[in-house]
């Protein structure tokens, strides 16, 4: 019997789906009764993958419906484009894209995802509101800086205070529901008895990097976004970028990194070799970026805390 790949196409009003091996499309609205429709369209079939873009807001209902239900597969949708592309299809529409995304499945074989734990959907939803309220902190702190007006000052102030209070409340909840867990309750353990990553850092990296503990290097690496790519072609040699990976979990190494290279003995050595081998000091920042969740995965994966080196 033919497993089936389907190609969902989600926004705000309806999802547009596609059977690769029926050759069958259809719409359903994106509401409780459409999601229900869609399981009733979908019977009985055997279904290897259900592959699907993240559209904001608007896929996380789908998501939480089906994650223990299908085999979902979420995909970049610049690489489903370019897909697309590659197949001839220049036309976009909602149809042509969930017939490409089942396609894309087909031809790729593409692995369902592991399930997201609802804590790690929640952690994230918590996390990407903390970084919000710190940018509107700098924001305002900028403001008051240069503010001369009287009630002008006094309004900032007051909404800086109210800032730093929301902050405090999602620290709070941020690690109520990492403690909740005895798992990630390690895994943060281990991370934060690493010099340079902190309780804010360590709290970023468990929850952007669920994975950590069960990959190698170069996937760890690869997912935060600090594996330089190379870029040669022929006799031409071009440099080196990072690129790709998850933005937020990068974002989180940074600072760690400045103060790793100042505390932590043996990446302050690192450092050191590679300033001195004639590396650029952002080049250097980022080989601790990466050493720092290299042996922070590590670490996990061995369940036990950072030891210094003894001579």
């Amino acid at each position: 019997m033919t497993d089936h790949t389907i190609g969902v196409d989600i926004s705000k009003s309806h999802l547009d789906v596609f059977d690769a091996e029926r050759g069958a499309a259809t719409r359903f609205d994106t509401s409780t009764s459409g999601f229900r429709a869609f399981e009733e369209w979908l019977g009985k079939a055997p279904i290897a993958r259900v592959v699907y873009e993240p559209t904001g807001p608007y896929h996380r209902a789908f998501e939480e419906r089906f994650c223990d239900r299908l085999p979902l597969v979420k995909v970049n949708p610049l690489q489903a484009r370019r897909f697309a592309e590659a197949c001839g299809t220049r036309a976009k529409t909602d149809a042509l894209d969930a017939q490409g995304l089942a396609r894309m499945g087909v031809a790729l074989e593409l692995e369902p995802d592991t399930p997201v734990a609802k804590t790690t959907r929640v952690l994230k939803d918590l996390q990407v509101a903390r970084t919000a309220l710190i940018k509107d902190r700098t924001r305002l702190k900028n403001r008051a800086y240069v503010q001369t007006n009287t009630v002008l000052k006094r309004q900032t102030k007051a909404r800086l205070a109210l800032v730093e209070k929301h902050i405090a409340e999602l620290d709070r909840e941020i690690d109520a529901l990492i403690q909740a867990d005895k798992t990630t309750a390690r895994r943060r353990e281990i991370v934060t008895s690493i010099p340079g990553l902190g309780s804010v850092a360590s709290a970023a990296i468990v929850t952007y990097l669920p994975e950590i503990g069960t990959l190698d290097r170069r996937q760890v690496g690869s997912l935060a976004g600090v594996v330089p790519y190379n870029r040669d072609s022929g006799q031409w040699k071009g440099r080196s970028f990072i690129c790709g990976g998850r933005k937020p979990l990068r974002d989180a190494l940074y600072m760690p990194a400045l103060v790793a290279m100042r505390y932590n003995p043996d990446l302050k050595a690192k450092y050191d070799a590679l300033r001195a081998a004639g590396k650029p000091a952002k080049v250097a920042i980022v080989a601790i970026m990466r050493k720092l969740i290299e042996t922070a995965n590590a670490l996990v994966k061995a369940d036990r805390v950072w030891t210094p080196k003894t001579a």
